[in-house]
């Protein structure tokens, strides 16, 4: 496998450094400013001004969309293996990657809209959303099942003429109580008696039809994740154009891994992004305070903690190289193994570093003075979303174990050469 990447990525990398010294760093704590005068007017949800300003000098940076490969739409869009690095980067502040049009779930809705969609509906949603103008959720979750397994989802896309009729609740929709959030892709079942995996259907839902009713955002280990936020959203008699399903009924699960691959593997990029600059706060920290007569960086304790960090990190980031080089090459589908393997190792790697960050800081870590908390708070939740550790850990037990079942007479066979051979 060769993860050497191009002349462009490389250069690309400069730019998007320099941005992030430039404009995102310098502006953590206005951003966290505006979002509490919002707070304090009543509508947290409110877009933060720092990051409608950065978003111009961003795409005249030439650093816009750089995730959606394939795309005609999008020439500067780069393959996974030549965005990770670049997704890493962004990865260390949690609003950055909206500031280049790289959010969730964004970019899985536009990829979603990129490869299923009518062009119809490309030109209604997904021009706009390439160009940053709105912003999108999607509804999957459902409070009232175990939505790690999808096929219990209960939300009804009904037929009914020349429109689907949605009735339903969801939660943990990101990014719905947004003002800017002007389309929904939602999850639904349209057959309960067909086969199981093809129950379910995906139908494009502009976020003003009658029926939508936010009901509650959801706390995040106490932080209500404003601007972004995530809403429980009630569906009732909601009604849409048959031509808004998406390739067809029957074909959700289809769209799904198609969606969460690239989703999954984003993540997984900002989470290495996440733990290597908890690294770096981690040893800046050590380094600069003295305990018991000697700096914390001397205490041969964090010397372990250090050098296991630097493995961790650098052993997900050739996981997450590999996962990303087999989706360019042979797919999604043959690179499962790798994706659900990488969902797995690195936000828990992620939650172990920052945790480690944290002990370093003292009280300072778990205050709003350090972004550890809340880096914290963020990746412990990425171990749910996309699929939960459990079902990664599940699908990646059944594919090794069909790798080593016995094939029948293969015993035999292999008792029969070793004879030849003595």
């Amino acid at each position: 496998m060769d993860f050497e990447l191009s002349e462009r990525t490389k250069e690309l990398q400069q730019r998007l450094t320099a941005f992030m010294d430039r404009h995102v760093y310098p502006n953590e704590h206005r951003f966290h400013e505006e979002i509490a005068e919002n707070r304090r007017k009543g509508d947290p949800w409110l877009p933060t001004r720092v990051v409608e300003e950065l978003k111009p000098k961003a795409r005249e940076a030439g650093l816009w969309n750089l995730f959606l490969p394939r795309s005609p739409r999008v020439p500067e869009g780069l393959s996974n293996l030549d965005y990770a690095p670049l997704c890493e980067i962004m990865g260390r502040v949690h609003f950055a990657p909206e500031v280049f049009n790289c959010s969730a779930p964004d970019t899985g809705n536009m990829e979603t809209l990129e490869r299923y969609a009518s062009e119809e509906i490309k030109r209604a949603w997904l021009d706009p959303l390439l160009a940053g103008e709105i912003r999108s959720a999607f509804l999957m979750t459902e409070p009232e099942v175990a939505s790690s397994d999808a096929t219990n989802i209960q939300c009804r896309i009904e037929r009914d003429g020349d429109h689907y009729v949605l009735n339903g609740r969801k939660w943990w929709s990101s990014g719905a109580g947004d003002p800017r959030c002007k389309v929904l892709i939602v999850m639904g079942k349209t057959d309960p008696q067909a086969p199981r995996h093809s129950q379910q259907s995906m139908i494009v839902v502009p976020s003003e039809a009658p029926g939508i009713t936010i009901k509650r955002a959801l706390s995040v280990f106490g932080y209500d994740d404003a601007p972004h936020g995530h809403m429980e959203v009630l569906l009732e008699n909601v009604r849409v154009p048959a031509g808004n399903m998406l390739l067809g009924e029957g074909r959700g699960f289809e769209i799904a891994q198609g969606r969460l691959g690239p989703g999954r593997i984003h993540h997984c990029m900002r989470s290495i992004g996440a733990a290597e600059r908890a690294l770096e706060t981690m040893c800046k920290r050590l380094s600069n305070r003295v305990a018991f007569g000697k700096r914390i960086s001397e205490q041969s304790v964090w010397h372990e903690r250090i050098a296991e960090a630097r493995c961790m990190i650098d052993q997900a980031r050739l996981l997450t190289m590999k996962a990303a080089y087999m989706m360019d090459t042979v797919g999604n589908k043959v690179a499962k193994a790798e994706i659900a393997m990488i969902k797995v190792v690195a936000p828990n790697i992620a939650c172990q570093i920052i945790d480690w960050a944290i002990q370093a800081h003292g009280g300072g870590g778990v205050s709003q003075d350090f972004p550890l908390a809340y880096m914290y708070a963020h990746q412990r939740t990425l171990r749910l979303a996309d699929g939960p550790d459990e079902v990664h850990r599940n699908a990646i037990a059944k594919l090794e174990l069909a790798r080593h079942s016995e094939v029948p007479g293969a015993t035999a066979r292999s008792s029969a050469a070793q004879a030849r051979g003595a």
